[in-house]
C-alpha cells in the first residue's frame, strides 16, 4: 500500500486555470485531516464533504493522520472544485483504488455527501489547459457540454464518485466524450428590417460593425437608439474559434456561466446606468470579470450615457485603448481581456427634446452644456463615430421605406466581406490598427491630406481623432471594396466627428 498519492487538478487565476497538484499523505498517528497550501474557507470545508462522500460510497475512510497539500502553496485555492481530487487522493493513498495511472488525468468537481458530482464554474479554461498538457479530464457530467467545446481532448464525465473509481480501477470504463459537432448559431427574432427609415443611422452601424468602431448616438427619446443598438449583434461577423474560446472562458468563470448554444455569437452587454465602477471593470477581494470583460470580442451598450457616474465612465478610457484591464489587490493581481466595441446613447439635453420639431425643449444653453459635460472630452475622443438620430415621419413609421427595409442578413454579408478584407490585410479589425499600421495601410492622397488637416484645424480635433478618422476611412473604403482611401471615404469619416468639435 502506498501512503502517498498525487492527483492533478486545476485552480483559478483570472481566466487562467493554473495546475494544482493535490498531494495526499496517509501516516500512522492520531486520526486527523489537515489541508495546507493556502486553502480558502470552501476548500477547508471540503474535508467534511469528502469524508461523507467516501463513507456513503461504501469505501473506508482511513482512521489515520491524513495531510493534504495543494501545491503551489502561494496560489489561493477557492471553491469546491478540488473535492474529487482530494477524495481520489485519499482512496489511492490508502490503497483502495490503484494510483499507477492517476498522472494521466486531471480531476475537478464538487462532491455531495452522498458522493454525487456537482457542476463547477470555469470548466472551459480547465479543459484548454488539460488539452495542452495532454491529459484526460475527469469532470461532472453537467459540465460536459462546455468542456466539449475544446478540440482534441478526452473528456470523462461522471455523475458519482463510484463511477470514477470504477473507471480508474478498470472495472467499468466511462465512455469518453469528444468535441461536439459544429453547431449553427441559433436564429434570433430581431432584425434590422424592423427599423423603419433611419438610413444614415443604419449606414453608420454598418460601418461600425465592419471595423469594430466605437459609436455614440445623440437623439430625442423614442427615436430608436436602443432598438438599433440591440440589433448590432445580428450584423456582426461570427467569432473565430480562438475568439469564441477567449470570450467563453470569461463567461465560464463568471457568476452567470456560459451559454453553450450561443458561444460563437459576439456577446452583447447592456448594464444599467446605476452600475458601479467595479461592476463595469471587475473587482472584489477575489477579482471577478466586469461588464467590459464579459463584452470581450463583442458589444458593450451604455444607454443614457450622461446618467452614469462620471468616475464610472472614466474607468473605460484605459481599456478602450489597451484592450485589457488589470485589477490589483494587496494579495494578487489579475489581468482580464476587454477588447469590446462601445456603443453609447444619450439625449441631446436634460429634457431630451432639444432640436425636436415639436419645440417642447425649454432647457437653457447652460443646462445643455452642463448636461453634455457629464461625458468628458477624453472619453468622447476615444469614440470613433458621433451620430445624430432624428425622429422619422409618421408615414415612414407606419409604412416603412417604399423599397422595403434591408434585412440583417443582407447587411451582414457586406460587413463580413469588409471585415475579411481587413483581416487579410492586417490580421485584425481596422479599429485595432496601431499607429505604425495606420501609417502603412491608411495612405491618403495629397488633396485628401489637405482636407483632413483643414478639418483638424477648423474643428480642433486631437491627434487621437486624426488616427481614428483614418481607421474609419479605411473601413468605409473596405465596404466600397476599394483598395485606396478616396476623398469621399475620408469626407464621410470626418462627418462622424461632431461632439468633440470646438465649434
Amino acid at each position: 500500500m502506498s501512503s502517498l498519492a498525487v492527483v492533478y487538478s486545476r485552480g483559478r487565476s483570472g481566466i487562467d486555470a493554473p495546475l494544482v497538484t493535490v498531494e495526499v499523505h496517509v501516516a500512522n498517528g492520531l486520526p486527523a485531516l489537515n489541508i495546507v497550501g493556502l486553502p480558502e474557507t470552501a476548500v477547508k470545508e471540503s474535508k467534511d464533504r469528502v469524508r461523507g462522500a467516501i463513507l456513503n460510497s461504501k469505501f473506508e475512510f482511513p482512521m489515520q493522520r491524513i495531510t493534504i497539500n495543494l501545491a503551489p502553496a502561494d496560489l489561493p485555492k477557492e471553491g469546491g472544485r478540488f473535492d474529487l481530487a482530494i477524495a481520489l487522493g485519499i482512496l489511492a493513498a490508502s490503497g483502495q483504488i490503484p494510483s499507477a495511472h492517476l498522472h494521466h488525468y486531471e480531476c475537478v468537481g464538487e462532491l455531495s455527501l452522498g458522493g454525487e458530482l456537482r457542476a463547477i464554474n470555469g470548466v472551459l479554461p480547465i479543459a484548454i489547459q488539460a488539452r495542452n498538457n495532454h491529459r484526460k479530464l475527469i469532470l461532472p457530467k453537467e459540465n460536459t457540454a462546455e468542456a466539449a467545446l475544446v478540440k482534441d481532448i478526452e473528456i470523462i464525465p461522471a455523475m458519482h464518485l463510484l463511477e470514477v473509481c470504477a473507471h480508474l480501477s478498470g472495472q467499468h470504463l466511462i465512455q469518453v466524450e469528444f468535441q461536439q459537432e459544429e453547431q449553427a448559431v441559433p436564429a434570433t427574432d430581431i432584425d434590422f428590417a424592423d427599423v423603419h427609415g433611419q438610413y444614415l443611422v443604419k449606414r453608420a452601424f454598418e460601418i461600425a460593425a465592419a471595423g469594430a468602431h466605437n459609436l455614440i448616438m445623440l437623439g430625442p427619446p423614442g427615436t430608436g437608439k436602443s432598438m438599433i443598438a440591440s440589433r448590432l449583434p445580428t450584423i456582426l461577423p461570427q467569432l473565430t474559434e480562438q475568439q469564441a474560446q477567449e470570450t467563453a472562458a470569461i463567461a465560464s468563470i463568471s457568476d452567470q456561466g456560459l451559454d453553450v448554444a450561443n458561444w460563437l455569437k459576439p456577446p452583447y452587454r447592456s448594464p444599467h446606468h446605476t452600475a458601479s465602477a467595479a461592476a463595469l471593470v471587475g473587482g472584489g477581494s477575489n477579482p471577478r470579470p466586469g461588464e467590459i470583460s464579459l463584452a470581450h470580442n463583442g458589444t458593450l451598450f451604455l444607454d443614457e450615457l450622461p446618467e452614469f457616474d462620471r468616475k464610472v465612465l472614466e474607468v473605460l478610457r484605459e481599456p478602450l485603448e489597451t484592450g485589457h484591464i488589470t485589477i490589483s489587490r494587496a494579495a494578487r493581481q489579475v489581468d482580464f481581456p476587454a477588447r469590446f466595441q462601445l456603443i453609447a446613447a444619450m439625449n441631446p439635453c436634460p429634457c431630451g427634446f432639444l432640436g425636436d420639431a415639436s419645440g417642447r425643449c425649454h432647457c437653457t444653453s447652460e443646462q445643455v452644456t452642463r448636461y453634455r459635460a457629464r461625458v468628458s472630452g477624453p472619453l468622447l475622443d476615444r469614440i470613433d463615430m458621433h451620430l445624430e438620430v432624428p425622429r422619422i415621419s409618421h408615414e415612414v413609421l407606419r409604412k416603412g421605406s417604399p423599397d422595403g427595409e434591408e434585412s440583417s442578413e443582407t447587411i451582414r454579408a457586406r460587413v463580413v466581406a469588409a471585415r475579411n478584407l481587413a483581416v487579410a490585410r492586417s490580421g485584425k479589425a481596422n479599429s485595432a490598427l496601431t499607429a505604425k499600421e495606420v501609417k502603412q495601410l491608411c495612405v491618403l492622397s495629397e488633396p485628401s491630406h489637405q482636407i483632413l488637416e483643414l478639418a483638424m484645424d477648423k474643428f480642433g480635433l486631437s491627434h487621437r481623432a486624426y488616427h481614428r478618422i483614418l481607421k474609419l476611412a479605411r473601413t468605409i473604403a473596405d465596404l466600397a471594396q476599394s483598395e485606396a482611401i478616396e476623398t469621399s471615404h475620408l469626407s464621410e469619416a470626418i462627418s462622424y466627428r461632431k461632439l468633440d468639435r470646438k465649434v
